[in-house]
């Protein structure tokens, strides 16, 4: 049973196993009950309580001691990148483009909403007043990135200064791939949420990283110096994370660049 009982002083002491932590009824209850009202309680008496281990909880006695709380999961908050100029496109902006009768970057928004993160946060630049018309509605937070010519570094400090103090982590999305789902998203999550949120997590199609990637706060005082037309992978490497790669499917190295990449996608160029 893995009890002790005995007597110092003329007090009763008891070596009680790990089971005694435990908010079930077990053998150390048996037996502290016995003492508590009087009763002797001997060797025979404690071998025949069984073998140890926890015993099944009964309506009369629920949960008696207080179980632990439990562990809050990392927090996720998505930064969705909207500001840029799309010029490879000659002038249309490929965020305002169809896909099934629906804006790209709505389309994109909507399923960042559906996700398990906690918010969305949309960055803004380029023809910004459509962007936001196209998002009307929906549950997500906006930041202007006025400097968004200087490219891509200035949208993603804007988005990570957005970023909820208590948040584990940033996952970065961008408003051009129309192939990730908000499945693809909780998967990243999950995988962040695993690693307790110390990893970086990339979504990857068959071996190859792609996009989206979860940052973990540790790399936001370094984005916050990040210059110029480059992203965050650079400091990936360089800080020498954990880096975790989640297979999500073609989605993850589908974006549409160009006119002909957008159109084979199913999408329709607005003026």
């Amino acid at each position: 049973n893995l009890l002790v009982l005995g007597t110092l002083g003329g007090k009763r002491i008891i070596g009680a196993p790990g089971c005694a932590r435990s908010p079930k009824e077990n053998g150390f209850d048996w037996v502290l009950d016995r003492l508590i009202a009087g009763l002797d309680v001997t060797a025979r008496d404690i071998a025949g309580m069984g073998v140890g281990g926890l015993l099944m909880e009964i309506p009369t006695r629920p949960q008696p001691r207080e179980p632990l709380p439990a562990k809050a999961e990392p927090k996720v908050e998505i930064v969705l990148l909207a500001a840029g100029r799309s010029s490879r496109m000659g002038g249309p902006n490929k965020l305002l483009a169809l896909f099934d009768g629906k804006p790209l970057v709505r389309r994109t928004a909507e399923r960042a909403v559906g996700s398990k993160a906690a918010a969305t946060i949309v960055v803004t630049g380029h023809q910004r007043e459509r962007v936001r018309s196209a998002l009307s509605g929906l549950d997500v937070t906006f930041a202007d990135n006025p400097d968004f010519a200087e490219g891509l570094s200035s949208s993603l400090k804007a988005g990570i200064a957005k970023i909820s103090g208590d948040a584990a982590g940033a996952m970065i999305v961008l408003g051009d791939m129309p192939g990730v789902a908000s499945a693809d998203l909780d998967r990243l999550i999950e995988a962040f949420r695993k690693s307790e949120g110390r990893s970086v997590v990339r979504a990857a199609h068959d071996g190859r990283r792609g996009n989206p990637v979860l940052l973990p706060r540790s790399l936001f005082a370094a984005i916050a110096h990040l210059e110029g037309d480059t992203g965050a992978r650079h400091l990936v490497e360089a800080e020498g994370l954990d880096v975790i790669d989640v297979e999500i499917g073609e989605g993850a190295a589908v974006d549409v660049d160009t006119r002909e990449a957008l159109e084979s996608a199913g999408g329709v160029l607005q003026d």
